[in-house]
């Protein structure tokens, strides 16, 4: 091919349009331009988007043009950028298709797969890049540090930005314009917000005047703190979730931030945030991004509200973010374009981690980590949103030096005083039928215990007028029909009693009376307390909080460190809710863990060593960090109107919108739990992974799905 060819990088479905590759790279280069802005790497992204697709360059690839075979593209790219000395920009390049390749090792041959392998690779001529473009030059930005865990991390930021780019620019060419963005500004959401929570200030309780003192500390802190590392430390009931929000708003609002993005540990209640979210800032700028969002559309539908949200998930772009803990930590150790491509969106933002207590203790040291890059290189504003805030500032000092963590709200000491409405009372061990009958004898409580089947031993001692048993057997849709009838007993003074796991404690809003808690760890006893006297209606001296051993059981094996935890600083703390006994409890806890525990995986070790001699190992690390490493699998309960889409599941009609809706009617088990329904013939296997079960008689809508089907015992884990 002459020197007067023009070398095409996409051709429109119908043929009509035409883009050449220099279109696409100058436009590409621009885009991660900018989206690299916010940490200084803006250089750098436009080397990587000029170089990432000068492998089309080729006689070779114009023919895969017109139908002919596959070609590899994108290895042109990173050794000519790898040539240049610009390794980042070589692994963002190498990867932009098929993922952020490992490192690799000098040995490695040039079939591996490996960044160093690929350098090895021969390659067809590609040589006519050079009579279109001429590369400018790139510096990385001062501020990061060069170690390899900052290297790493940088790297999949530097990523992110290209495949944004890169993405966007092949959609507006292909689709047209899609329908994204038109959000409204932060300055905006702070006036919605502002306006939404004005009728509050004419408080007339003291609660409601101590949650408005709450509430207009945040906007102050919001207005006038610089970006950092925060925590807003709230007792249950002070409205941490608002006046999160409110921080958040302003801080965006005051820095000229782009979005917040709400961190939340369980879906189990990402619903309730979110709703409370779209009530103030309306619908259109609140984007979920988890297992259970669905803005996929059937097709031959049109909406563009619900396309541009669909939109939004794959890179957030929209002004609000409410996500998992999950969905948010794999991301930043992901090294998939899909997974990463959002990641250059979180630079610049205002990150708010609901229920920080929550952040999974194997994983715990890769997140403080993450969280300190963010704040430290990439402009970041991070708030650790807790009641029981989980003493966090030793793992700071050691793996961000320097960031000191602030705190959002004044005399945290008072509010706890005036927000305590429980007592907490140990009653020793007590056997499981005086327990249900303490519990018969109140018209309104809760008890909270560790495992599963002793819920269901509970309940069936229970008075069966107003007795509820929540547990993960049940399916989400039932969880939610259950929590609205008792909440709504509740509210009418009817009788209303709850044996519950620990799924009711963080952030379902219920308030009971009473409350009994099976020996846990100190943070979920005081959750447990949280759903007590919640809106301080009673004396605090006759809303007791029983902490409880069962006659005959064993602490389990997972959360034996936590009860000795707990029971460390129960025997020397006169308060165990007072901030001092949460922070003592949190360390002693994690020095009986030790550090191997807090990064079991060894995330950190694999980026800042080699992982066996291969250097940055971002396909391997990204295989072996999980947030929550469960070996469940779903079981999908034809029942109600899951019965419609499991009849479509049956029919082989896949997609990713039903195994969302799906989820609603899903109940997930263990392996062991599979072979007895397995072996009793009460599922069936459906494509695409998971179950159907078979046999409704298997699962009640009031206690959920039963696992030992030849006994009819329950066995749990």
């Amino acid at each position: 091919m002459d020197k007067t060819t023009k070398y095409l990088a996409h051709i429109a479905p119908d043929g009509s349009r035409k883009q050449t590759v220099l279109e696409h790279l100058q436009g590409t280069a621009r885009l991660a331009e900018a989206f690299a802005q916010p940490f200084g790497g803006q250089e750098q992204a436009r080397l990587a988007g000029l170089l990432h697709d000068i492998g089309k360059y080729s006689a070779a690839f114009q023919r895969r043009l017109a139908g002919g075979p596959k070609v590899d593209h994108s290895t042109a790219g990173a050794q000519e950028a790898y040539a240049l000395r610009q390794l980042e920009a070589a692994f963002a390049v190498a990867g932009h298709h098929g993922g952020l390749p490992d490192g690799g090792a000098a040995t490695d041959c040039a079939d591996a797969g490996t960044l160093r392998g690929r350098m090895k690779k021969p390659l067809l001529d590609f040589s006519a890049w050079r009579d279109e473009l001429r590369l400018p030059p790139a510096g990385r930005p001062k501020q990061i540090p060069t170690d390899n865990l900052a290297e790493a991390f940088y790297i999949r930021m530097l990523y992110s930005c290209l495949v944004d780019a890169d993405y966007l620019d092949t959609e507006v060419f292909m689709d047209g314009e899609a329908p994204r963005g038109g959000y409204a500004s932060p300055t905006e959401l702070l006036a919605r917000l502002e306006a939404y929570v004005a009728p509050w200030w004419d408080a007339r309780t003291a609660l409601n005047e101590k949650r408005c003192d709450i509430l207009r500390a945040c906007f102050a802190a919001g207005q006038t703190s610089p970006r950092g590392l925060y925590t807003l430390t709230v007792p249950t009931g002070g409205g941490k979730t608002v006046s999160s929000l409110a921080f958040a708003l302003a801080q965006a609002a005051a820095q000229g931030m782009p979005r917040v993005i709400y961190v939340i540990p369980y879906t189990s209640i990402i619903d309730q945030t979110a709703e409370v979210f779209r009530s103030i800032l309306g619908d259109e700028n609140v984007i979920e991004h988890h297992a259970g969002a669905d803005y996929t559309l059937p097709d031959g539908e049109t909406d563009p509200a619900r396309c541009r949200k669909a939109l939004a998930t794959e890179n957030w772009d929209a002004p609000v973010i409410v996500t998992t803990a999950v969905q948010f930590f794999e991301s930043l150790f992901a090294s998939r374009s899909s997974r990463c491509r959002k990641l250059h969106n979180i630079a610049g933002s205002v990150v708010i981690f609901d229920e920080a207590q929550t952040l999974p203790v194997p994983t715990l040291r890769p997140c403080v980590y993450a969280i300190g890059q963010l704040v430290q290189h990439y402009g970041v504003t991070a708030v650790l949103c807790t009641a029981t805030q989980p003493a966090l500032q030793p793992l700071f000092d050691e793996l961000a030096p320097g960031l000191r963590m602030q705190e959002l709200c004044p005399d945290t000491e008072e509010l706890y005083r005036f927000f305590r409405r429980t007592v907490l009372r140990q009653v020793g061990t007590l056997p499981v039928e005086e327990l249900a009958a303490r519990l018969n004898a109140a018209p309104q409580a809760l008890c909270v215990v560790n495992r599963r089947a002793t819920a269901r031993q509970l309940y069936a001692l229970l008075s069966q007028e107003g007795s509820y048993c929540l547990t993960t057997l049940l399916c989400p849709a039932d969880r939610k029909r259950l929590l609205q009838e008792l909440r709504a007993r509740l509210q009418a003074g009817r009788p209303c009693r709850v044996v519950s796991t620990s799924l009711i404690e963080a952030g379902v809003d219920v308030d009971f009376p009473v409350a009994w808690r099976e020996e846990a760890g100190l943070d979920s006893i005081l959750q447990t307390a949280g759903r007590c006297n919640r809106e301080g209606r009673r004396p605090a001296a006759e809303s007791v909080v029983s902490v409880f051993r069962l006659e005959g059981q064993r602490v389990p094996a997972m959360l034996c460190q936590n009860v000795d935890s707990a029971r460390h600083v129960l025997a020397r703390f006169d308060d165990p809710a007072g901030l001092d006994a949460i922070e003592r409890y949190f360390a002693f806890y994690r020095s009986l863990k030790g550090d191997a525990a807090l990064d079991q995986a060894g995330v950190l070790d694999a980026f800042a060593h080699g992982l066996r001699g291969n250097m940055f190992p971002f396909a391997a690390v990204a295989e072996r960090f999980h947030l929550i490493d469960s070996p469940t699998v779903p079981v999908y309960l034809p029942i109600n109107e899951g019965e419609a889409l499991v009849e479509q599941l049956r029919r082989g009609e896949v997609s990713r919108r039903l195994f969302r809706q799906l989820g609603q009617f899903a109940v997930s088990i263990y392996p062991d739990h599979l072979q007895k329904l397995q072996s009793a013939g009460a599922v069936e296997t459906v494509d695409g992974g998971g179950y159907i079960l078979t046999d409704p008689t298997l699962y009640d809508r009031r206690t959920g799905l039963a696992l030992d089907v030849e006994t009819g015992k329950g066995f749990f884990v």
